[in-house]
């Protein structure tokens, strides 16, 4: 069995920074894309980000200047960082990862179960 961690959320003042971490365990043989969604209530949940497994990067427009996603794949992790953060921007944050668990190009979807990025207003 997959899991998703997420770890780093917090209260961030308007303006300020925060760096999000998402640790994927269990059974893979290789992850392939990572990416951070949000969903705002009663909206669908969101792309905010992702990375390939050789690095290449995707931003929403929303974020582009102001969010960097990264990823150690040493340790099956993916980061992002938020800068100039919003208080109207919708949250929590979930990571996702698209993993095969046997080496044999079958992909599955994993989630994390969302992180909450509070803003003081």
């Amino acid at each position: 069995q997959v899991q998703l961690v997420e770890s780093g959320g917090g209260l961030v003042q308007p303006g300020g920074s925060l760096r999000l971490s998402c640790a994927v365990s269990g059974s893979i043989s290789r992850i392939y894309a990572m990416s951070w969604y949000r969903q705002a209530p009663g909206k669908q949940r969101e792309l905010v980000a992702s990375i390939g497994s050789g690095g290449t990067t995707n931003y929403a427009d929303s974020v582009k200047g102001r969010f960097t996603i990264s990823r150690d794949n040493a340790k099956n992790t993916v980061y992002r960082q938020m800068n100039s953060l919003d208080p109207t921007a919708p949250a929590p944050y979930y990571c996702f990862a698209s993993y095969d668990p046997r080496a044999r190009m079958i992909l599955h979807p994993a989630w994390g179960p969302g992180t909450p990025v509070p803003v003081s207003s």
